[in-house]
C-alpha cells in the first residue's frame, strides 16, 4: 500500500526550497508527498525530557520532536546543522547530491582589505578565520535566516558579511558583489543536504535510499567524523573538507582559537576504498598536536 510521505521541514525561504527539491525527487520516483511546514512551539508535552532522546541541536529541534510525535515521517536539514548524534530513533536516510561547499563574502567595496574593517557573522568559524587572515578587522554578531542577514547587512554601516554560498545560490540571493573565500575551511557538511526518517520507517527509508549521493555521503561522513573526534560536544572554531578526485579522497582540516590568533591544521589524501576512519585520523593529529589542549581552553571559556 502506497502511503503519502510527509516532509517535515523548517518554514525559512531556504528550508522550503530544500523541502521542496527533496519532495521533487521523490514524486518523480512515484512517490506521493506532502508538505509539512513546522514552527517552533512552547510547551512540547513529552513523556521524555528532550536531553534524554539525544535532541540537542537547535535548528533541528523542532523538527527531531515532529518526527518523534509523528506529525511527519521525514525531515530536511542542511546538514551541518546537524549534530553529530542523532536522536534515539531517527536515522540518515539519503545525503543529497553536495553543493557549493564554500563561504562567500558579501561586501560594499573591497578597500577595506588593507586597512580596518568591519565584516558581520554568527559563526566562531567564520570568525576565527577571519581573524586569523585580517587580525585588525573588527568582527560582529549577524544572526537570523539568509533573507534577515541579507537585510542586516544593507541597514549596517559594515563592510561586508559572509555566507554559504550554497543557500545563497539556492534561492537566487547571491548578489554580484561578493568574494568567494576560497581560503576559507568550510563547515563540516557545508552545501549538503540530509534527509532524516525513523529508523523503524522502512518504507521511508528505502524511499530515501534512491536519493542517496554516495561521494556526498563519503565525503561528509569523514568531515563529521572528524568534528566528532574533536569537538566532544562544544561549538568550536572547526573547518573540514573532504573531496574525492579519481579515486582519491582529499582532507582538509583545522581547529582555530577564539581569536583566530592560533591555527592547527592537517591536510591528507587517501585510496578512497581506505577511507573508512579516515576523520577520526585526521582529528587525532590535530589533537596530538596541541589541539587537545586548545580544545580545553575553548570548552573552559564558552562554559563561563
Amino acid at each position: 500500500m502506497s502511503k503519502i510521505i510527509r516532509i517535515g521541514t523548517r518554514d525559512s525561504e531556504l528550508a522550503l526550497w530544500q523541502a521542496k527539491t527533496v519532495q521533487a525527487a521523490l514524486e518523480k520516483e512515484g512517490h506521493k508527498t506532502k508538505l509539512v511546514p513546522v514552527k517552533s512551539s512552547g510547551d512540547l508535552n513529552l513523556d521524555q525530557p528532550l536531553y534524554e532522546m539525544g535532541i540537542t541541536g537547535i535548528f533541528t529541534k523542532t523538527l527531531d520532536v515532529a518526527m518523534i510525535k509523528d506529525e511527519v515521517d521525514i525531515a530536511v536539514h542542511s546538514m551541518k546543522d546537524v549534530p553529530t548524534a542523532l536522536p534515539k530513533g531517527i536515522v540518515e536516510a539519503a545525503v543529497m547530491k553536495r553543493a557549493n561547499t564554500r563561504d562567500v563574502l558579501i561586501h560594499k567595496g573591497l578597500d577595506f582589505l588593507e586597512n580596518e574593517g568591519t565584516i558581520a557573522t554568527g559563526s566562531l568559524r567564520r570568525k576565527a578565520q577571519w581573524l586569523h587572515k585580517y587580525p585588525d578587522h573588527k568582527v560582529v554578531d549577524l544572526r537570523g535566516n539568509v533573507n534577515t542577514r541579507m537585510k542586516k547587512l544593507k541597514q549596517n554601516d559594515w563592510n561586508g558579511a559572509i555566507f554559504a554560498a550554497a543557500g545563497l545560490e539556492r534561492i537566487d540571493l547571491k548578489p554580484d558583489n561578493y568574494l568567494d573565500l576560497n581560503w576559507m575551511i568550510p563547515a563540516p557538511a557545508q552545501g549538503a543536504m540530509l534527509v532524516v526518517a525513523k529508523e523503524k520507517d522502512d518504507f521511508c527509508r528505502n524511499a530515501l535510499a534512491l536519493l542517496n549521493h554516495r561521494n556526498s555521503e563519503i565525503t561528509v561522513h569523514i568531515e563529521r567524523e572528524f568534528l566528532r573526534v574533536l569537538e566532544g560536544g562544544c561549538t568550536a572554531p572547526i573547518g573540514a573538507l573532504a573531496e574525492v578526485r579519481k579515486g582519491q579522497v582529499f582532507f582538509e582540516g583545522a581547529l582555530f582559537s577564539l581569536d583566530g590568533k592560533r591555527k592547527i591544521g592537517v591536510e591528507k589524501t587517501i585510496s578512497l576504498d581506505k577511507s573508512e576512519g579516515f576523520g577520526r585520523l585526521c582529528a587525532e593529529e590535530i589533537l596530538s598536536n596541541g589541539g587537545a589542549e586548545l580544545m580545553k581552553e575553548i570548552k573552559s571559556f564558552l562554559n563561563q
